[in-house]
Parts: structure tokens; sequence; C-alpha cells
């Protein structure tokens, strides 16, 4: 069987056990994926669907906002030079804000730009009251400096949610303070849609970067109803990461290695969110080649309880993700 096949099939059972989730008895226990259990079928965790159902649950806030304030929040996403693939990107980002109702400004800035310039851009924005979000599409050419450009944004405009400040209070748990990185905050609303428990499970990470491995981690280990776990992470110089992995109840892996996680590397029952997204060649599809995670999807999806497949897993959360945070940032800036 073709892997698209197998996707389509594991969608299936996936959508249908969501549906009898939902048709279940109000007098029965809640229905969870505990990751202690070897199931006879496997969930596949459909971020597209998910982010498509929160982003029509965004639009009727903006609306209904709009409708009580006369206002709607804004996003201004900065890109500076010409990279094809990031110049897609950023428009697809600002097509979602308009498609919910949100005002969205899309700034591009010559390869050339000078880091001040793009300091002064930033600050212009710090202080527009029309504007909630700031999002400075990385990488930026090599004559910037990223931190300087991030750290130059306001905490409370910064959606993307990697300045120290929103960093140090998703440490500390304050999350009433701060935005929460966009590939975190998307992996904890997909573990919370599909129910699947966290108390006191361990949740090993494959991966240490600013923007998913370590906001990630910590936000599992929060004492919060939605995570709560034992954490461990995983990075280059782990020592046989192997049996590390095996220890998971739920694996999250952000390393940027096609299918570096294999069978061999997971325990039965366990639930797995694959962050990576890899091109490898493929002679058979017309585009030659094809989207791959960091996790051996044909190996590990009959052993796992649940997984996200790739595409269409984690990747359609970010931007639902970025949306939501520019909504909150616009909740808080009107005291509502």
């Amino acid at each position: 069987m073709k892997e698209d096949e197998r996707k389509k099939i594991c969608l299936l059972f996936s959508r249908i056990f969501v549906i009898f989730r939902f048709l279940r008895p109000a007098r029965t226990a809640r229905l969870t994926i505990d990751s202690t259990i070897r199931y006879n079928f496997m969930v596949l965790i459909d971020g597209k669907k998910v982010a498509s159902d929160l982003q029509q649950e965004l639009k009727a806030s903006v609306e209904q906002h709009h409708s009580a304030t006369g206002k709607v929040p804004g996003l201004a996403i900065i890109i500076v030079g010409q990279d094809p693939s990031s110049l897609v990107y950023v428009r697809n980002k600002a097509k979602s804000c308009k498609e919910i109702g949100m005002n969205s400004t899309l700034i591009e800035m010559g390869a050339d730009s000078s880091q001040q310039e793009v300091l002064d851009k930033v600050a212009e924005l710090n202080a527009d009251p029309d504007v909630h979000g700031i999002l400075v599409q990385q990488p930026l050419p090599r004559h910037i400096d990223e931190p300087t450009v991030t750290f130059a944004i306001d905490p409370k405009k910064d959606v993307d949610g990697f300045h120290p400040v929103n960093m140090g209070n998703l440490v500390l748990g304050h999350f009433d303070q701060c935005h929460i990185c966009c590939t975190p905050y998307g992996i904890l609303e997909l573990l919370s849609r599909y129910d699947i428990e966290t108390q006191g499970k361990h949740c090993v990470v494959v991966g240490r970067s600013n923007i998913v491995g370590k906001p990630m981690a910590n936000l599992m280990l929060q004492k919060q109803e939605a995570t709560n776990c034992t954490v461990t992470i995983c990075h280059s110089a782990s020592k046989d990461i192997a049996a590390l992995t095996r220890q998971a109840d739920i694996l999250i892996v952000a390393v940027g290695k096609a299918r570096f996680i294999t069978a061999g590397m997971v325990k039965p029952g366990v639930v797995v969110i694959d962050v990576g997204v890899n091109r490898i060649e493929d002679p058979s599809t017309k585009s030659g080649f094809r989207l791959v995670g960091d996790v051996d999807f044909d190996q590990v999806a009959p052993i796992a309880s649940a997984i996200t497949p790739v595409p269409g897993g984690v990747g359609p959360m970010t931007v639902a993700m970025l949306l939501k945070n520019t909504l909150q940032s616009f909740l808080r800036n009107n005291g509502l």
C-alpha cells in the first residue's frame, strides 16, 4: 500500500474516532488516549482539520469583538529580501489573517536594507495602535543580527513569542502575561483537542531549538491540566538517544532529519508529535520530491496510539496559533 493511501485510511479512522467521541453519552467517562495502553488502531492527529476549526472559532470571535468595539486585530509582517519560499509563507499568513477578518499589512523590504532601517520599521509598528502583532520573517540577510531585531519588538506585540520577556514568562508559567511560541502552542492545542492524557506522563522532546525544543519542554513540565509531564530533552550530545525515546509516553520530535525516529526507538502505545518537514527525492511524484517528517511514519505508526502526519499535522497549527496570539494581543490591549 502506498504511503498516501495509508495516510488517507488512517485519517478516515481518526475522524470516525472523533465522531464517536462526541456522540458518547454524557454520563460516560471522558475518553482519553492513554499512551500506556496498546491500541488495536492508531489515531491520526489531523492538524489541518483542527487548524481549520480553530480559524473558524477565531473568525467568530473577531466578528463579535468588531461588533462590540468597532475595532479588529491587526498583524504586520516584515520580510527582508526576496526569498521565494519565505514570500509564499508570509503571503499565506497575510491571507489567513484576512480570511478571519483581521487587518494584515505585509511590508516587503529589499535585501540590501540596513539593520537600522529594519529597526526603524519595527519601532514605527511598535508605536502604531492599530498593530497588535508584529512578525519579522526569518531568516534575515546575514548583515542583520536576528536577536537584535527580535529584542526590538514590543513583547506585547511579539506574536511569534521569541522575545526574552515572553520566553521568561513562559518558563515561569505566566501564560496570561506572554505570547507562547506558535509551534509549541499548536502542539498543546492538538493534545488538548484529541483528549490526550498528559498528567504524570513521560514526555521526551528530541531537539533543543529556541523556537520549538526549549519552549516545548518548558511547557510540558508546567503544573497545568494540559501538561504536567515528566520531561526529558534529547539533543546532538545525548548518549543513546534510542534508550531515552523508548521511555516516552509522549514523543515530540524536532531535529530536521528525515525519518530520524524509527520503530526500534519507540515503545508500543506512544503518542508521537512530528514537527519536522524534510524534502526527499521521489521520482514517482510529479515534482520529483515529497515531504516527510523526522519520524519514519510507516515504521512508527503501527506501534503508536496516535501520531501526526507530515504534511498535515503540526504545520497548519503554527499559522493558526499566530492568529490566536494576535487576537489575544488585541484583547489585552483593549482590556477585553
